[in-house]
């Protein structure tokens, strides 16, 4: 089962939450309600003339666990959904050796990025545009509520981009992936375990140092009681109650 602390968390309170004009006193929403919220209000997000929408985002799901990717790709708005193409087939892959297949990982992990929408193709070179200064800073407020919302145990950055808003001391990949440093931000203080982008275009995962220090992240990530905890099979809510109770 999960553990206790994460089952009490689906009916604890994120913060105070003003109740609707008339009702005349303020009642607590569930952390989940807020979350749910917020990811609708995130999707309709335009803040951004120069990105490519729709808005991609993951499951409303309340988790220790927080993965931010870079951006989306031209596959994953149509998609609907983070790192739906190859990408995100070899990064599935990697965690399907941690004991998550990418169904249960969906469903059990809040996927984020650094931006939300397809910064479209890069002038030069094929690949995608690299998210200017003003876009990250934009996109930021989202990832800010989002920690304040899940308090993570663990996230999960993949790629420099993402890497750079929680590590920004780590000038290369070899100074930061295979270990676990400890952060905070917005409130909230938590692991990160940073993965190399898994991208097809990109061989530092696939050739030394980078496969060595892939191994030894991947190995962190399966040690860590917040990865550990996902693997339980997801409580019922008679169950969630029994313990809230």
């Amino acid at each position: 089962m999960w553990p206790a602390a994460d089952l009490r968390r689906l009916r604890t309170c994120a913060g105070p939450h003003h109740a609707p004009e008339g009702i005349g006193h303020s009642a607590p929403v569930s952390a989940l309600v807020q979350l749910k919220r917020h990811v609708t209000q995130l999707k309709s997000c335009a803040a951004c003339p120069a990105m490519i929408g729709p808005v991609v985002t993951g499951l409303p799901v309340l988790s220790p666990v927080l993965l931010i990717g870079q951006a989306p790709g031209v596959k994953e708005g149509p998609a609907g959904k983070p790192f739906a193409w190859t990408a995100g087939k070899t990064m599935f892959g990697w965690f399907a050796q941690l004991g998550l297949t990418e169904d249960a990982f969906r469903e059990r992990v809040y996927m984020a990025a650094v931006c939300r929408c397809f910064p479209g193709k890069a002038a030069k070179g094929g690949g995608d545009r690299v998210p200017d200064a003003g876009e990250i800073e934009r996109c930021s407020r989202h990832l800010a509520r989002e920690l304040e919302l899940l308090r993570p145990r663990l996230v999960i950055p993949v790629g420099k981009l993402a890497i750079a808003q929680l590590v920004p001391d780590a000038a290369q990949l070899v100074d930061v992936v295979g270990q676990r440093r400890r952060v905070e931000r917005h409130g909230a203080a938590f692991d990160v375990i940073a993965l190399p982008h898994p991208s097809g275009a990109s061989t530092w995962h696939r050739m030394e140092p980078g496969k060595t220090l892939l191994a030894r992240a991947l190995a962190e990530l399966g040690r860590h009681e917040a990865w550990r905890s996902l693997l339980a099979p997801a409580p019922t809510a008679a169950r969630a109650a029994e313990v809230s109770s």
